[in-house]
């Protein structure tokens, strides 16, 4: 998700309030277990984050510049999280406390509604990508993700790219070379 759907107030806030800190390629946000107690506004770089299954990794969800990103379930519930969040490259994130995230979103009606849009645009996120898991099939899920984030090869590298769309790096590549 990008800075468009926030107010400058928010974005502004996070960064100065926000801890700065400087991951190394692989260098994890939060693991599956910890409890979530920040949100994270990427700066620069990627990370993503993934659940791990018997076979494989599963990328969920990308966090790139202008992004914030966390394991909302964990951070809003105060239970294990169900997913690892690690830097795909060198990523330079603003760290904000749940403590201070609720003091802001407390303070004024704006902040409040800053807030309430943010877990709208996740939800409506999480959401539309469900649907096109179960009922789209590999190019209009490639062509969907595309429209939503036209950048995102410039970003993340394929095989990240291929986990979230469910199929091959193989495959990805060849439906890429098709719709360009």
């Amino acid at each position: 998700m990008t800075t468009p759907y926030f107010s400058d107030t928010l974005i502004d806030t996070i960064k100065t309030r926000g801890t700065k800190k400087i991951l190394s390629k692989g260098q994890f946000l939060i693991k599956e277990g910890d409890i979530e107690k920040n949100l994270y506004f990427v700066e620069s770089g990627a990370v993503r984050a993934f659940l791990l299954s018997e076979l494989e990794e599963l990328t969920i969800r990308f966090g790139y510049e202008g992004s914030i990103i966390n394991s909302l379930s964990s951070f809003i519930k105060g239970t294990p999280s169900e997913f690892y969040i690690d830097a795909i490259r060198k990523t330079t994130v603003r760290i904000i406390s749940k403590e201070n995230v609720y003091q802001l979103v407390h303070r004024d009606s704006d902040s409040m509604q800053q807030y309430i849009i943010l877990l709208e645009v996740l939800i409506t996120q999480q959401i539309e990508r469900e649907i096109d898991l179960l009922t789209a099939s590999p190019t209009e899920r490639l062509k969907r993700v595309l429209e939503r984030s036209p950048n995102l090869f410039q970003q993340i590298p394929l095989k990240y790219i291929a986990s979230y769309l469910r199929m091959q790096p193989e495959t990805l590549s060849r439906i890429r070379k098709f719709l360009i």
